[in-house]
Protein backbone atom coordinates (compact mmCIF):
# COMPACT_ATOMS: atom_id res chain seq x y z
CA UNK A 1 0.00 0.00 0.00
CA UNK A 2 1.37 3.41 -1.00
CA UNK A 3 0.74 6.57 1.04
CA UNK A 4 1.11 10.14 -0.24
CA UNK A 5 1.47 12.77 2.50
CA UNK A 6 0.73 16.13 0.88
CA UNK A 7 1.43 18.23 3.98
CA UNK A 8 4.03 18.11 6.76
CA UNK A 9 3.79 15.14 9.12
CA UNK A 10 6.38 14.20 11.71
CA UNK A 11 9.26 12.02 10.54
CA UNK A 12 8.47 9.67 13.41
CA UNK A 13 4.97 9.12 12.04
CA UNK A 14 6.35 8.39 8.59
CA UNK A 15 8.83 5.91 10.06
CA UNK A 16 6.04 4.15 11.97
CA UNK A 17 4.00 3.79 8.80
CA UNK A 18 6.97 2.42 6.87
CA UNK A 19 7.70 -0.01 9.72
CA UNK A 20 4.17 -1.34 9.13
CA UNK A 21 5.08 -2.24 5.57
CA UNK A 22 3.70 0.87 3.86
CA UNK A 23 5.54 2.89 1.23
CA UNK A 24 5.36 6.62 2.02
CA UNK A 25 6.19 9.79 0.17
CA UNK A 26 5.94 13.12 1.99
CA UNK A 27 5.78 16.17 -0.26
CA UNK A 28 4.50 19.29 1.55
CA UNK A 29 5.08 21.40 -1.57
CA UNK A 30 2.13 19.84 -3.39
CA UNK A 31 -0.81 22.14 -4.08
CA UNK A 32 -4.50 21.52 -4.69
CA UNK A 33 -3.77 21.77 -8.42
CA UNK A 34 -0.61 19.62 -8.58
CA UNK A 35 -2.11 16.80 -6.46
CA UNK A 36 -4.17 15.56 -9.39
CA UNK A 37 -0.99 15.06 -11.44
CA UNK A 38 0.71 12.71 -8.95
CA UNK A 39 -2.09 10.89 -7.09
CA UNK A 40 -2.63 8.01 -9.53
CA UNK A 41 -0.31 5.35 -7.96
CA UNK A 42 -1.32 5.99 -4.33
CA UNK A 43 -3.83 4.11 -2.19
CA UNK A 44 -3.92 6.61 0.69
CA UNK A 45 -3.72 10.41 0.69
CA UNK A 46 -2.95 12.43 3.84
CA UNK A 47 -3.67 16.18 3.84
CA UNK A 48 -3.77 18.91 6.41
CA UNK A 49 -4.51 22.27 4.77
CA UNK A 50 -4.19 21.26 1.10
CA UNK A 51 -7.57 21.10 -0.63
CA UNK A 52 -8.63 17.82 -2.23
CA UNK A 53 -10.70 18.68 -5.28
CA UNK A 54 -12.93 16.58 -7.50
CA UNK A 55 -10.18 16.38 -10.14
CA UNK A 56 -7.71 14.87 -7.66
CA UNK A 57 -10.14 12.27 -6.39
CA UNK A 58 -11.16 11.24 -9.90
CA UNK A 59 -7.49 10.98 -10.90
CA UNK A 60 -6.75 8.68 -7.96
CA UNK A 61 -7.49 5.41 -9.70
CA UNK A 62 -6.13 3.39 -6.73
CA UNK A 63 -7.19 5.87 -4.06
CA UNK A 64 -9.33 4.30 -1.33
CA UNK A 65 -8.67 6.45 1.76
CA UNK A 66 -8.20 10.18 2.34
CA UNK A 67 -7.06 11.19 5.84
CA UNK A 68 -7.53 14.77 7.01
CA UNK A 69 -4.78 15.31 9.57
CA UNK A 70 -7.09 17.54 11.59
CA UNK A 71 -10.78 17.79 12.41
CA UNK A 72 -12.62 19.72 9.68
CA UNK A 73 -13.15 18.03 6.31
CA UNK A 74 -14.60 21.02 4.42
CA UNK A 75 -11.44 21.16 2.26
CA UNK A 76 -12.22 17.71 0.82
CA UNK A 77 -14.82 17.03 -1.89
CA UNK A 78 -16.87 14.55 0.13
CA UNK A 79 -19.52 14.18 -2.55
CA UNK A 80 -17.01 12.90 -5.12
CA UNK A 81 -15.24 10.69 -2.57
CA UNK A 82 -18.56 9.11 -1.54
CA UNK A 83 -19.64 8.63 -5.16
CA UNK A 84 -16.42 6.72 -5.87
CA UNK A 85 -16.49 4.67 -2.65
CA UNK A 86 -13.44 6.34 -1.09
CA UNK A 87 -13.23 6.56 2.70
CA UNK A 88 -12.60 10.01 4.21
CA UNK A 89 -11.38 9.96 7.81
CA UNK A 90 -10.35 12.73 10.20
CA UNK A 91 -8.65 13.23 13.57
CA UNK A 92 -11.32 14.81 15.78
CA UNK A 93 -10.47 16.28 19.16
CA UNK A 94 -6.70 16.20 18.71
CA UNK A 95 -6.36 19.98 18.33
CA UNK A 96 -8.83 20.87 21.08
CA UNK A 97 -6.33 22.23 23.59
CA UNK A 98 -4.42 24.20 20.95
CA UNK A 99 -7.51 26.01 19.65
CA UNK A 100 -8.89 26.65 23.15
CA UNK A 101 -5.57 28.20 24.16
CA UNK A 102 -5.61 30.50 21.12
CA UNK A 103 -9.16 31.61 21.92
CA UNK A 104 -8.06 32.81 25.34
CA UNK A 105 -5.00 34.46 23.82
CA UNK A 106 -7.12 36.30 21.25
CA UNK A 107 -9.60 37.36 23.91
CA UNK A 108 -6.94 38.96 26.07
CA UNK A 109 -5.10 40.38 23.05
CA UNK A 110 -8.28 42.08 21.82
CA UNK A 111 -9.20 43.44 25.24
CA UNK A 112 -5.70 44.76 25.97
CA UNK A 113 -4.92 45.70 22.34
CA UNK A 114 -1.66 43.76 22.49
CA UNK A 115 -1.09 43.72 18.72
CA UNK A 116 -1.53 47.50 18.43
CA UNK A 117 0.73 48.06 21.45
CA UNK A 118 3.42 45.94 19.86
CA UNK A 119 3.12 47.65 16.47
CA UNK A 120 3.49 51.11 18.04
CA UNK A 121 6.40 50.00 20.18
CA UNK A 122 8.22 48.61 17.16
CA UNK A 123 7.56 51.88 15.34
CA UNK A 124 9.14 53.80 18.23
CA UNK A 125 5.86 55.18 19.62
CA UNK A 126 5.17 55.16 23.38
CA UNK A 127 1.48 55.73 24.23
CA UNK A 128 0.73 54.39 27.70
CA UNK A 129 -2.33 56.62 28.09
CA UNK A 130 -4.05 55.17 25.01
CA UNK A 131 -3.34 51.54 25.86
CA UNK A 132 -4.15 51.78 29.56
CA UNK A 133 -7.87 51.40 28.77
CA UNK A 134 -9.19 47.82 28.94
CA UNK A 135 -12.28 46.12 30.34
CA UNK A 136 -10.48 43.09 31.79
CA UNK A 137 -12.05 39.64 31.64
CA UNK A 138 -12.51 38.59 35.28
CA UNK A 139 -16.21 38.63 36.16
CA UNK A 140 -17.19 39.22 32.52
CA UNK A 141 -19.46 36.88 30.54
CA UNK A 142 -18.05 34.82 27.69
CA UNK A 143 -20.62 33.58 25.19
CA UNK A 144 -19.87 30.25 23.50
CA UNK A 145 -21.63 29.29 20.26
CA UNK A 146 -21.16 25.55 19.78
CA UNK A 147 -20.38 23.27 22.71
CA UNK A 148 -18.41 20.50 21.08
CA UNK A 149 -15.00 19.47 22.40
CA UNK A 150 -13.40 22.86 21.67
CA UNK A 151 -16.29 24.93 22.98
CA UNK A 152 -16.29 22.86 26.15
CA UNK A 153 -12.51 23.24 26.55
CA UNK A 154 -12.83 27.02 26.14
CA UNK A 155 -15.50 27.03 28.84
CA UNK A 156 -13.16 25.33 31.29
CA UNK A 157 -10.40 27.84 30.60
CA UNK A 158 -12.72 30.85 30.77
CA UNK A 159 -14.01 29.78 34.19
CA UNK A 160 -10.40 29.40 35.35
CA UNK A 161 -9.95 33.08 34.44
CA UNK A 162 -12.93 33.95 36.64
CA UNK A 163 -15.37 34.45 33.78
CA UNK A 164 -19.05 33.56 33.62
CA UNK A 165 -20.12 31.51 30.61
CA UNK A 166 -23.35 31.61 28.59
CA UNK A 167 -23.73 29.07 25.79
CA UNK A 168 -25.88 27.89 22.92
CA UNK A 169 -25.47 24.66 20.99
CA UNK A 170 -27.87 22.41 19.13
CA UNK A 171 -26.93 19.58 21.47
CA UNK A 172 -26.84 21.57 24.72
CA UNK A 173 -29.64 20.97 27.23
CA UNK A 174 -30.53 22.93 30.35
CA UNK A 175 -29.53 19.94 32.44
CA UNK A 176 -26.09 19.61 30.86
CA UNK A 177 -25.51 23.37 31.12
CA UNK A 178 -26.31 23.15 34.82
CA UNK A 179 -23.82 20.30 35.22
CA UNK A 180 -21.15 22.45 33.54
CA UNK A 181 -21.99 25.44 35.71
CA UNK A 182 -22.88 27.66 32.76
CA UNK A 183 -25.96 29.60 31.62
CA UNK A 184 -28.13 27.86 29.01
CA UNK A 185 -29.43 29.99 26.12
CA UNK A 186 -32.15 28.77 23.78
CA UNK A 187 -31.08 31.03 20.90
CA UNK A 188 -27.67 32.22 19.61
CA UNK A 189 -28.93 35.82 19.80
CA UNK A 190 -29.57 35.37 23.53
CA UNK A 191 -25.88 34.56 23.94
CA UNK A 192 -24.98 37.72 22.01
CA UNK A 193 -27.19 39.91 24.23
CA UNK A 194 -25.75 38.58 27.49
CA UNK A 195 -22.07 38.41 26.65
CA UNK A 196 -19.11 40.77 26.93
CA UNK A 197 -17.24 38.51 24.49
CA UNK A 198 -18.42 35.75 22.13
CA UNK A 199 -16.43 32.85 20.67
CA UNK A 200 -17.73 30.66 17.83
CA UNK A 201 -17.10 26.90 17.55
CA UNK A 202 -19.24 25.46 14.76
CA UNK A 203 -18.37 23.01 12.01
CA UNK A 204 -18.43 24.21 8.42
CA UNK A 205 -21.53 22.92 6.62
CA UNK A 206 -24.12 24.31 4.20
CA UNK A 207 -26.46 25.06 7.11
CA UNK A 208 -23.78 27.01 9.02
CA UNK A 209 -22.67 29.28 6.16
CA UNK A 210 -23.07 32.88 7.42
CA UNK A 211 -24.66 31.47 10.58
CA UNK A 212 -23.26 34.53 12.34
CA UNK A 213 -24.67 37.49 10.43
CA UNK A 214 -26.28 40.91 10.88
CA UNK A 215 -28.96 39.86 13.36
CA UNK A 216 -26.38 38.29 15.65
CA UNK A 217 -24.11 41.35 15.60
CA UNK A 218 -27.11 43.63 16.18
CA UNK A 219 -27.77 41.70 19.40
CA UNK A 220 -24.20 42.05 20.70
CA UNK A 221 -23.27 44.68 23.26
CA UNK A 222 -21.43 47.74 21.87
CA UNK A 223 -17.67 47.26 22.27
CA UNK A 224 -17.94 43.52 22.93
CA UNK A 225 -15.24 41.14 21.67
CA UNK A 226 -16.05 38.71 18.83
CA UNK A 227 -13.75 35.69 18.32
CA UNK A 228 -13.80 33.15 15.49
CA UNK A 229 -11.33 30.25 15.34
CA UNK A 230 -13.66 27.76 13.61
CA UNK A 231 -14.20 28.46 9.90
CA UNK A 232 -14.31 31.75 8.01
CA UNK A 233 -17.47 31.03 6.03
CA UNK A 234 -19.51 30.72 9.22
CA UNK A 235 -19.33 34.52 9.63
CA UNK A 236 -20.79 37.10 7.24
CA UNK A 237 -17.69 39.26 6.83
CA UNK A 238 -19.54 42.31 5.56
CA UNK A 239 -21.90 42.19 8.53
CA UNK A 240 -18.90 41.91 10.86
CA UNK A 241 -17.21 44.94 9.25
CA UNK A 242 -20.40 46.92 9.76
CA UNK A 243 -20.53 45.89 13.43
CA UNK A 244 -16.91 46.96 13.87
CA UNK A 245 -17.63 50.37 12.32
CA UNK A 246 -20.99 51.08 13.92
CA UNK A 247 -20.89 49.26 17.26
CA UNK A 248 -17.19 49.23 18.05
CA UNK A 249 -17.09 45.43 18.08
CA UNK A 250 -13.54 44.22 18.76
CA UNK A 251 -12.97 41.32 16.38
CA UNK A 252 -10.28 38.71 17.02
CA UNK A 253 -10.04 36.23 14.15
CA UNK A 254 -7.94 33.22 13.16
CA UNK A 255 -10.06 32.24 10.13
CA UNK A 256 -11.50 34.23 7.24
CA UNK A 257 -13.77 33.95 4.24
CA UNK A 258 -11.68 33.44 1.10
CA UNK A 259 -8.43 33.15 3.03
CA UNK A 260 -5.38 31.97 1.02
CA UNK A 261 -5.46 28.20 0.49
CA UNK A 262 -1.65 27.90 0.55
CA UNK A 263 0.60 28.27 3.58
CA UNK A 264 1.90 31.57 2.19
CA UNK A 265 0.14 34.10 0.04
CA UNK A 266 -1.55 37.51 -0.08
CA UNK A 267 -4.36 38.43 2.30
CA UNK A 268 -6.49 40.72 0.18
CA UNK A 269 -9.08 42.04 2.65
CA UNK A 270 -7.07 45.06 3.82
CA UNK A 271 -10.11 46.74 5.38
CA UNK A 272 -10.75 43.79 7.67
CA UNK A 273 -7.07 43.29 8.50
CA UNK A 274 -6.75 46.91 9.61
CA UNK A 275 -9.66 46.63 12.05
CA UNK A 276 -9.02 43.35 13.90
CA UNK A 277 -6.67 41.37 16.07
CA UNK A 278 -5.76 38.56 13.70
CA UNK A 279 -3.74 35.38 13.33
CA UNK A 280 -3.06 33.24 10.26
CA UNK A 281 -5.34 30.18 10.73
CA UNK A 282 -2.91 28.72 13.28
CA UNK A 283 -5.43 27.44 15.82
CA UNK A 284 -4.21 23.86 15.63
CA UNK A 285 -0.57 24.75 15.06
CA UNK A 286 1.19 23.70 18.24
CA UNK A 287 3.71 20.91 18.70
CA UNK A 288 1.37 19.17 21.15
CA UNK A 289 -1.49 19.17 18.61
CA UNK A 290 0.78 18.16 15.72
CA UNK A 291 2.07 15.14 17.63
CA UNK A 292 -1.44 14.05 18.66
CA UNK A 293 -2.73 14.42 15.09
CA UNK A 294 0.26 12.52 13.66
CA UNK A 295 -0.32 9.65 16.10
CA UNK A 296 -4.00 9.49 15.17
CA UNK A 297 -3.18 9.58 11.45
CA UNK A 298 -0.85 6.62 11.89
CA UNK A 299 -3.53 4.73 13.84
CA UNK A 300 -6.16 5.32 11.14
CA UNK A 301 -3.90 4.15 8.30
CA UNK A 302 -2.64 1.13 10.22
CA UNK A 303 -6.15 -0.03 11.07
CA UNK A 304 -7.19 0.44 7.47
CA UNK A 305 -4.17 -1.54 6.28
CA UNK A 306 -4.92 -4.36 8.70
CA UNK A 307 -8.71 -4.55 8.52
CA UNK A 308 -9.95 -2.48 5.59
CA UNK A 309 -12.09 -0.42 8.00
CA UNK A 310 -10.57 2.98 8.85
CA UNK A 311 -11.75 4.55 12.13
CA UNK A 312 -13.25 8.06 12.16
CA UNK A 313 -14.74 7.72 8.68
CA UNK A 314 -17.01 10.71 8.07
CA UNK A 315 -18.70 9.83 4.76
CA UNK A 316 -20.30 6.46 5.43
CA UNK A 317 -24.06 6.36 5.34
CA UNK A 318 -25.72 5.98 8.72
CA UNK A 319 -26.91 2.60 9.86
CA UNK A 320 -29.41 0.96 7.56
CA UNK A 321 -33.02 1.67 8.46
CA UNK A 322 -34.22 -1.66 7.10
CA UNK A 323 -35.44 -4.17 9.69
CA UNK A 324 -35.31 -7.14 7.32
CA UNK A 325 -32.48 -9.50 8.28
CA UNK A 326 -31.77 -12.78 6.55
CA UNK A 327 -29.83 -15.02 8.97
CA UNK A 328 -27.92 -17.88 7.35
CA UNK A 329 -26.19 -20.50 9.51
CA UNK A 330 -23.78 -22.45 7.33
CA UNK A 331 -20.75 -24.69 7.30
CA UNK A 332 -17.55 -22.71 6.84
CA UNK A 333 -16.66 -23.84 3.32
CA UNK A 334 -15.45 -21.95 0.26
CA UNK A 335 -18.20 -20.56 -1.98
CA UNK A 336 -21.14 -20.99 0.39
CA UNK A 337 -21.83 -17.29 0.79
CA UNK A 338 -21.14 -16.63 -2.88
CA UNK A 339 -24.05 -18.93 -3.70
CA UNK A 340 -26.30 -17.17 -1.18
CA UNK A 341 -25.47 -13.75 -2.64
CA UNK A 342 -26.12 -15.00 -6.17
CA UNK A 343 -29.61 -16.16 -5.16
CA UNK A 344 -30.37 -12.79 -3.54
CA UNK A 345 -29.13 -10.94 -6.63
CA UNK A 346 -31.26 -13.12 -8.94
CA UNK A 347 -34.34 -12.01 -7.01
CA UNK A 348 -33.44 -8.34 -7.51
CA UNK A 349 -32.97 -7.62 -3.79
CA UNK A 350 -30.23 -5.26 -2.65
CA UNK A 351 -27.95 -5.96 0.31
CA UNK A 352 -27.72 -3.07 2.80
CA UNK A 353 -25.30 -4.60 5.33
CA UNK A 354 -23.66 -7.96 5.93
CA UNK A 355 -21.71 -9.56 8.79
CA UNK A 356 -20.30 -13.08 8.89
CA UNK A 357 -19.12 -14.56 12.20
CA UNK A 358 -17.20 -17.84 12.48
CA UNK A 359 -17.56 -20.08 15.54
CA UNK A 360 -14.70 -21.69 17.45
CA UNK A 361 -13.26 -24.67 15.63
CA UNK A 362 -13.83 -23.04 12.21
CA UNK A 363 -16.53 -25.56 11.31
CA UNK A 364 -19.60 -23.31 11.22
CA UNK A 365 -20.54 -19.68 10.80
CA UNK A 366 -23.55 -17.39 10.88
CA UNK A 367 -24.12 -14.62 8.35
CA UNK A 368 -26.61 -11.80 8.99
CA UNK A 369 -27.63 -9.99 5.80
CA UNK A 370 -29.79 -6.86 5.92
CA UNK A 371 -32.00 -6.62 2.81
CA UNK A 372 -33.95 -3.74 1.31
CA UNK A 373 -36.93 -5.98 0.55
CA UNK A 374 -38.61 -9.03 2.06
CA UNK A 375 -37.26 -12.29 0.58
CA UNK A 376 -39.85 -14.59 -0.96
CA UNK A 377 -40.57 -18.08 0.35
CA UNK A 378 -39.11 -19.44 -2.88
CA UNK A 379 -35.81 -17.56 -2.31
CA UNK A 380 -35.54 -18.86 1.26
CA UNK A 381 -36.29 -22.37 0.03
CA UNK A 382 -33.56 -22.21 -2.65
CA UNK A 383 -30.97 -20.96 -0.17
CA UNK A 384 -32.02 -23.55 2.46
CA UNK A 385 -31.65 -26.44 0.02
CA UNK A 386 -28.17 -25.43 -1.14
CA UNK A 387 -25.16 -27.54 -0.01
CA UNK A 388 -23.53 -26.66 3.37
CA UNK A 389 -26.51 -24.57 4.58
CA UNK A 390 -27.56 -25.45 8.15
CA UNK A 391 -30.53 -23.12 8.61
CA UNK A 392 -32.09 -19.98 7.11
CA UNK A 393 -34.43 -17.57 8.91
CA UNK A 394 -35.80 -14.05 8.53
CA UNK A 395 -35.73 -11.74 11.56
Amino acid sequence: MKVLIADKLSETAVQELEASGLKCLMNPDLTAESLAEVIAPYDVLVVRSTKVKKETIEAGKKLSLIVRAGAGVNTIDLETASRLGIHVANCPGKNTAAVAELVMGLLIAADRRIADCTADLRAGTWNKKLYSKAAGIKGRTLGVIGMGSIGTAVTVRAKAFGMKVAAWSRSLTKEHAEELGILYCSLPEDVAKLSDAVTVHLAAAPQTEHFISGGFFDAMKPGAVFINTSRGEIVDTEALKKAIREKGIKAALDVYENEPSAAAGEFTDKELAAAITGTHHIGASTEEAAEAIADETVRIIREYHNSGNPPNTVNLRGKSETDISLVVRHFNHVGVLAGVLDEIRNDGINIEEMQNSIFEGDKAAVCTIKLDDMPSDQLISRISSAPNIINVSVK
